[in-house]
């Protein structure tokens, strides 16, 4: 069975294309900077150099039809008709209380991912296109994993707001946490790291990427999670604020004359590290300015890290201790600046960063010297192949 999996972000699309007979990926890519000058298309097949496509991609659509071309391209493909894709997974970002699990797309279901759309107002819409170009081209069963069902865990006095009560009984306005399909492959990752089971591990988990959240993880289980009712709340993201007092919403709509739609959004697509830069959401261009004197940069860069490790500060002692922290996804991953830059706060764990294993990109690595008394690891997101699990056992 070969399983097509689609990973909408805000600006980006991964795919791979797995043979769940051995969970192998035949082969993955990425779709960058969606609606961002110099997107391209990055495609790997195991014995072939990375396939490099620049072209103008204005949005969604053109994402996903470019990476099924280059799943059956003569040249650099590995299959031959789009035929051979049996099932599509799908990362799905909100849920809401209607799915605590993974589920088979029908009308319904993607009826109840676009009543949600307000709340991921950056996914949901790009999720939903990538269901119905899928049904297009393909016209195989689909499956929905939501980013919300791992952080069902959380306990009343972590999800819910300082809200009337019956607030939460009417409209279920609550904190529901996403990134949840990455916060639970790392924390597993982790666990098989540092060679011990993950009831036993206390981890905080940090997904770094034009989307951001952090998850702290009690014992296999999600205690607290940054993002909230929408992934809005949080860290300081690439377009996204993140953390702010409520009353400056309705103070910047006045003194602007910006309507509800207005202000959604300039805080969701016009805020976070582009609206402090000025320059760009994407952290390569934020560390390009910063080397070359652009202190809007530097300051962007340095809001960032002050808030992740902040927020691994505060779920510390939520879980009265910490054995590791996890750095994944596009920024935690690659990103040795922002890690090194977040770790500089950390020393009161007694943290210390090997600058030589730091400096490497996109490799699965404790980052720590052999003294450092909480480990802090890089581990690569698999979101795809815990998409592709699901989507196996829903179809079959």
């Amino acid at each position: 069975m070969k399983i097509l999996v689609l990973n909408c972000g805000s600006s980006s699309l991964k795919y791979q294309l797995v043979d769940m007979s051995n969970e192998t990926a035949l082969a993955k890519g990425i779709v960058e900077r969606i609606g961002i000058e110099g997107s391209q298309l990055v495609h790997e097949k195991e014995g072939m150099d990375k396939v490099k496509i620049q072209a103008d991609i204005p949005n969604h659509t053109v994402a996903v039809q470019m990476a099924i071309d280059a799943l059956i391209d003569a040249g650099h493909g590995v299959i031959s008709d789009v035929k051979e894709i049996c099932a599509a997974g799908h990362r799905v970002v909100h849920g809401g209380e209607n799915f605590a699990e993974a589920a088979l797309i029908c009308d319904t279901v993607k009826t109840a991912i676009k009543e949600c759309a307000a709340l991921a107002p950056l996914h949901n819409p790009a999720n939903l296109v990538g269901i119905e170009v899928c049904e297009k081209l393909l016209g195989v069963p689909q499956v929905a994993v939501f980013d919300t069902a791992f952080h069902q865990t959380m306990p009343k006095k972590t999800y819910l707001y300082g809200l009337p009560y019956e607030l939460y009984g009417k409209y279920k306005v609550r904190r529901y946490g996403f990134h949840g399909t990455s916060h639970k492959y790392v924390s597993d990752r982790a666990a098989d790291m540092l060679g011990k089971p993950i009831s036993q591990l206390k981890l905080i988990s940090c997904h770094l990427g034009n989307g951001a959240s952090v998850c702290a993880i009690k014992e296999g289980k999600v205690l607290d999670t940054s993002m909230g009712l929408t992934p809005l709340e949080g860290l300081i993201m690439g377009t996204r604020t993140g953390d702010m007092d409520p009353a400056a919403v309705t103070f910047v709509m006045q003194k602007e004359g910006l309507d509800t739609a207005g202000m959604d959004d300039l805080m969701n697509k016009k805020s976070g590290v582009h609206g402090i830069s000025g320059v760009s959401s994407d952290f390569r261009d934020l560390e390009k300015g910063a080397a070359e004197g652009d202190e809007r940069c530097q300051l962007a860069l340095d809001m960032y890290d002050y808030r992740v490790a902040k927020y691994i500060g505060a779920y510390t002692a939520a879980m009265n201790g910490v054995d590791a922290i996890i750095f994944t996804a596009g920024v935690g991953e690659n990103g040795p600046i922002t890690r090194k830059g977040v770790s500089k706060y950390l020393g009161y764990l007694g943290i210390t960063l090997d600058d030589e294993k730091n400096a490497l990109r996109g490799k699965e690595i404790d980052v720590t010297t052999a003294d450092s008394k909480v480990r802090v690891l890089v581990i690569p997101t698999n979101e795809e192949l815990v998409i592709a699990r699901e989507t196996k056992a829903l179809v079959k």
